[in-house]
């Protein structure tokens, strides 16, 4: 069975999918993707991103797949600001996750995650959202806490 840790209220919820689940979750249809720059010292840095707005996408995430695009990553909107935590069960990528507050500001990078890894990586803070992009690719573009976050999610708020 695979799980996600997602912080509700003051406590922890797992989101989990069943053997039957999991395999559905390898033929899913890819999620159409959206544009989304984060505005670091070196420049504006450019990608495609899925992203996740409930909790089913949520639970999903990069569950099980085996590759993605160097200018690709995951969004994971959260719907409100508080402290969450993730974790890297039944993900086989090493990812970095970029956690942003609901004004687009970078709170803090969790960089080269452990793939398959039941380890809690926490916010650190309240946050509205989660950006997993390939491990590494925050130390390469100079992603940083205090970076501002550019997609419709943040300007919306």
């Amino acid at each position: 069975m695979a799980c996600l840790l997602s912080a509700v209220g003051i406590g922890l919820a797992p989101l989990c999918l069943g053997a039957a689940s999991a395999q559905t979750v390898v033929k899913a249809a890819p999620v159409p993707t959206e544009p989304l720059t984060i505005a670091t010292q070196g420049g504006p840095r450019r990608f495609s991103v899925e992203v996740m707005r409930d909790d089913a996408g949520r639970s999903r995430g990069l569950m099980f797949r085996r590759h993605m695009a160097p200018d690709h990553g995951m969004l994971f909107d959260f719907e409100r600001n508080e402290p969450v935590t993730m974790w890297m069960k039944n993900t086989y990528l090493p990812l970095d996750m970029v956690f942003i507050r609901p004004d687009g500001t970078v709170s803090r990078v969790a960089a080269d995650t452990e793939p398959l890894s039941t380890a809690i990586i926490p916010s650190n803070g309240p946050v509205l959202a989660v950006l997993e992009l390939n491990a590494g690719t925050a130390a390469r573009l100079g992603i940083k806490p205090g970076d501002r976050v550019e997609h419709p999610m943040f300007s919306k708020r």
